[in-house]
């Protein structure tokens, strides 16, 4: 579908020229096509033309069909009134007498306008190295960004954002930005063409698929998200920001605030018992946590990695009664009880693997690669299904548990599935994702008050599909407070901050063997969702005094830093040796800001702090929240005055840090 442009000669003819907004390939398309088919009689052509379109409120459709055969494809857009992100994805219809195969199929295509001064910003990363941010040029040719991984992956993150390169403000300039809604393997093709389009084409990777369509089928894709800031990254990170939080994550702006956590994992690792979690749960509460998660370990014969995920029941030594009696002690300090749960995975050395071999990912006869001593069940199956839904909803009909920590620790190998015919075996990347997602949804209807967290050993599976289902993200097992100011910088480009779990750990840490104060590693998290992590075993009495009072800063500053607007006034990114955000509340009347230092030098003061985001004409009150104000900081200024004149910060020597706020008064 398009407005056809006439082409440049009969090498590049008008069908390649011409912006698509859905293109299939055949009529010698040479594009990154939007769809791709293949028939039984050995036709590979299709050419879509225009049918019909319905608008109903904030939804468009369209209605496409081949020039003869009866395949159908309905285009549909949903656009959000309040950030402008349009939701759009297609549906594709086999209506002819006989199975098709759909070798590659697309959301659709994002067109901008020809430009040669293009920028790509684009988010890559590894395990405990998450989220970091790099950009180039948009050259003649094709960028493809990527996950074969059978999931996101963290080596690649499904979004992106385009500006003109030189346009380095974070606040003003034109940006393109957009995401995908899909928690698979998968592709975004950023290409210019020969005239200097760019085009932006993003869905299901095409490596190794094959979807088989039979008569009377249709395939949904994947969600393809975008929307454009002419107010620069900063700007658009907002927008999407606010789109997360209103529009994606469950329950919207109706959504608790995410509380205060503890995790035992790095206090007691596999050896999980009651008596054990129960003095820790003691210990969190003393400092104002409001949820107690039991990590790995309670369940199966779980002593190590090696053994017992898929059996999950209540270990009976380690809780000779049941997890009852852990949670009723959680309950009776004025804490709610969350689990640690890993579903879609299994151990070789683990009764359900005994019983099922057949159930994990394998092709018949071929080696069974594992990942920390794991197989990955195929969550495909309709059995498989049943089996991961029904422990589930076992586990909490039978606890009063209000949140799991849905982990994921490694990705696909041997993607078979001997189980049906060969030529439905590649739908296994499609009905995967869909049955994690159906399982969720159902879960979530059942117990309605159940709050999930998507781990994936870190960040390797966060995107705007899975946080349909899922109310927080974990961004990276990384929790060195100084290596997390980096991780969480990039995090934010493209996912808000009020779904992005940080926890304060012992220091120093298992990365880089680097002592930071316990201020300093709060100061950190306090930028997202607060969690603690720590061995509050090892804790001195100065420990619980400082992280309680952090804690109770932290509950009063939480609503701004989970629901407000981020500006990012110094950048961590290329060695800074400074870091300054602030987030503002959607009113405007309240801020917080958080500065960090690395090292001081030579006597140089650290930088000025311009703040951003208030109402000029306001008057604000600041205050330290943590660390000190320079001493000639008036009490009280305008919001011009804020931005125009700034604070100056006392902070010296290294790994410092401190946070104040800043709140409307009346004049």
């Amino acid at each position: 579908m398009s407005h056809a442009d006439p082409g440049i000669s009969s090498f590049d003819s008008s069908i390649n020229t011409t912006r698509q907004e859905f293109v299939a390939w055949g009529g010698g398309l040479y594009v990154e096509p939007d769809l791709k088919v293949a028939f039984p009689d050995g036709n590979r052509d299709l050419v879509l033309q225009y049918v019909s379109h319905n608008v109903d409120g904030n939804r468009l459709r369209i209605l496409l069909k081949d020039i003869s055969r009866e395949v159908y494809v309905e285009l549909q857009y949903q656009v959000d009134a309040a950030t402008g992100v349009l939701r759009r994805s297609a549906q594709v219809q086999n209506r002819t007498a006989s199975s098709l195969t759909i070798e590659q199929v697309a959301a659709g295509t994002w067109n901008l306008p020809r430009g040669t001064d293009y920028r790509l910003r684009y988010l890559t990363g590894r395990w405990a190295g998450e989220w970091s941010l790099h950009e180039q040029l948009i050259q003649p040719g094709k960028a493809i960004l990527e996950s074969r991984r059978g999931s996101t992956g963290d080596q690649n993150n499904p979004w992106f954002a385009i500006d003109r390169n030189g346009s380095n403000d974070q606040d003003s300039g034109d940006v393109w930005f957009g995401a995908l809604g899909w928690s698979g393997s998968w592709q975004m093709s950023i290409e210019q063409d020969e005239i200097h389009q760019i085009r932006v084409t993003g869905g299901p990777n095409s490596f190794d698929f094959g979807y088989r369509l039979a008569a009377g089928e249709h395939l949904q894709s994947t969600d393809f998200y975008a929307g454009y800031s002419h107010d620069g990254i900063g700007g658009a990170s907002r927008l999407l920001h606010r789109f997360e939080i209103s529009s994606i994550v469950p329950h919207g702006t109706d959504a608790k605030l995410r509380p205060v956590l503890y995790n035992s994992w790095e206090a007691t690792e596999f050896k999980v018992d009651e008596a054990g979690q129960e003095t820790l749960a003691e210990k969190a509460a003393s400092i104002g946590v409001e949820r107690f998660v039991v990590d790995d370990g309670w369940f199966g014969q779980r002593a190590s990695d090696r053994a017992g995920l898929g059996d999950w029941y209540v270990n009976p030594v380690k809780f000779p009664h049941g997890l009852k009696p852990l949670i009723d002690k959680v309950h009776s300090l004025g804490m709610d009880f969350g689990l640690w749960v890993e579903p879609e995975m299994v151990n070789p050395d683990s009764d359900l693997y005994r019983k099922h071999p057949d159930w994990v990912l394998n092709f018949t006869g071929r080696p069974r690669s594992e990942g920390r001593n794991q197989l990955m069940l195929n969550l495909a199956r309709p059995d498989v299904r049943e089996y991961v839904f029904q422990f589930l909803d076992k586990l909490l009909d039978e606890n009063d548990i209000a949140f799991l920590k849905w982990d994921y620790n490694r990705n696909w190998s041997e993607p078979g599935w001997p189980a049906v015919a060969p030529e439905d075996q590649k739908k296994v990347y499609i009905n995967y994702i869909q049955n994690l997602y159906s399982i969720l949804e159902e879960l979530r209807a059942k117990h309605p008050k159940l709050e999930i967290e998507s781990c994936s050993g870190g960040g390797s599976r966060v995107d705007l599909g899975i946080m349909r289902y899922t109310d927080e993200v974990w961004p990276s097992d990384n929790t060195d407070a100084f290596d997390r100011l980096l991780i969480q910088d990039g995090f934010t480009y493209a996912y808000a901050p009020g779904v992005m779990m940080a926890w304060v750990t012992d220091s120093p840490t298992w990365v880089n063997q680097r002592s930071l104060s316990l201020e300093y590693r709060f100061l950190s998290s306090m930028q997202g969702s607060l969690g603690i992590g720590a061995n509050l075993n090892n804790w001195k009495p100065d420990d619980f005094a400082t992280a309680k009072k952090m804690v109770e800063q932290y509950k009063r500053i939480r609503q701004t830093v989970q629901r407000g607007s981020l500006y990012r006034l110094i950048s961590p990114q290329k060695g800074s040796e400074q870091s300054v955000t602030e987030t503002v509340s959607e009113d405007q009347n309240h801020a917080v800001a958080f500065a960090f230092l690395h090292s001081s030098q030579m006597l140089y003061p650290f930088p000025r702090i311009y703040l951003r985001g208030l109402r000029p004409d306001a008057m604000y009150r600041i205050a330290a929240l943590d660390g000190k104000l320079s001493a000639d900081t008036p009490a009280v200024a305008s919001g011009s005055f804020w931005m125009q004149n700034g604070v100056d910060v006392e902070l010296r020597g290294d790994f410092q840090a401190c946070a104040f706020t800043l709140e409307r008064v009346e004049r």
